[in-house]
């Protein structure tokens, strides 16, 4: 499978049966599929999302927002439950206005599962992780 750095936008393969074992980009060195959500920004989202195999899913938050806040640790777990399985991320849309505009962003928390660049579902509010589990399938 491949999988872009969200560091330094390299792609990388890697061997399905390694995808569970902390890869590492082969450029930067950074952990590819650590259990841990990505950040994306408005420069580094599209090189992401449309180079990964993958399935991603997209967290747009804010830090002023309370339910953002108390799902954060919610969507970590989620994370890890799917390490090598999903790429867990995160859009900050204070900071990254173009791709929340993009996507329509109304309310946050807001929800994005998208493959191969094209989104395929969404919701909107704060989950618990078994919540978000059973939303991918």
């Amino acid at each position: 499978m491949h999988v872009v750095c969200s560091h330094c936008r390299t792609v990388n393969r890697v061997p399905d049966e390694r995808a569970a074992q902390d890869p590492v980009c082969g450029h930067c060195g950074r952990a590819l599929l650590d259990g841990h959500p990505v950040e994306l920004t408005d420069d580094n989202f599209d090189a992401v999302i449309s180079r990964s195999d993958l399935p991603i899913v997209v967290d747009f938050w804010a830090a002023w927002c309370g339910p953002c806040r108390m799902m954060a640790p919610q969507f970590e777990q989620a994370a890890r439950a799917l390490k090598g399985r999903a790429l867990l991320a995160k859009v900050d849309t204070d900071a990254s206005p173009l791709v929340a505009g993009r996507f329509g962003i109304r309310s946050i928390p807001t929800l994005v599962k998208l493959q191969g660049g094209r989104e395929l579902d969404r919701v909107s509010g704060a989950m618990q992780a078994a919540q978000i589990l059973s939303w991918l399938g």
